[in-house]
């Protein structure tokens, strides 16, 4: 058995986290923003396990994409403009603008970043495929290029267009930590 779109969006509206975002982050009104990853299919996991929604969730996703100012700066407006406005909840949020991500990635991960052309492409580079998934703030549409079986039955691939075994292990062995029904699949 698998699940539908619908009933995913029903267990993602178990956690009242997810739903104040979905709700409150249109007042931002930043382009192609996108409720994504954990937050998502973490919620889906804690309820299939029996945990509270919101157990384990370390943080909530948020991301956008603007090219037209690729500052650190900017970026940090955004950041702050959240704060305003989602008050102690922003403490869980982490937000990211998906056009800036190759100016600070290596750096971070010592690994080349490519420039993205939106949302979608920084979604798609996710170290598991089951993850792969977001909530469009605009119009409430689902972005899931991997379909919602694996992340339903708990599979665990490595995503091949981002193939960085030890961080994908490292991943995969926080998540089991948490919800060790999980499997890992290695191709």
């Amino acid at each position: 058995m698998s699940i539908t779109e619908q009933q995913f969006f029903a267990y993602v509206r178990e956690n009242p986290i997810n739903v104040q975002l979905l709700e409150e982050l249109s007042a931002l009104q930043l382009p192609q923003c996108m409720l994504t990853a954990g937050c998502l299919v973490q919620t889906v996991w804690n309820l299939k396990s029996g945990n509270d929604a919101q157990f384990g969730i370390k943080d909530y996703d948020v991301f956008y994409f603007d090219d037209r100012d690729l500052s650190w700066e900017a970026e940090d407006m955004v950041i702050r403009r959240a704060r305003e406005l989602l008050g102690e909840l922003s403490e869980k949020v982490e937000i990211k603008n998906q056009a800036r991500v190759h100016l600070w990635y290596s750096e971070k991960f010592g690994k080349p970043y490519p420039l993205l052309k939106n949302v979608e492409d920084g979604i798609d580079r996710y170290l598991t495929l089951c993850t792969r998934i977001g909530i469009r703030i605009e119009d409430r549409g689902l972005y899931a290029p991997d379909k919602l079986d694996d992340m339903w039955h708990g599979i665990l691939r490595m995503n091949p267009l981002n193939p960085q075994p030890d961080l994908f292990r490292r991943k995969c062995d926080e998540y089991l930590a948490r919800w060790p029904w999980l499997s890992i699949i290695t191709l």
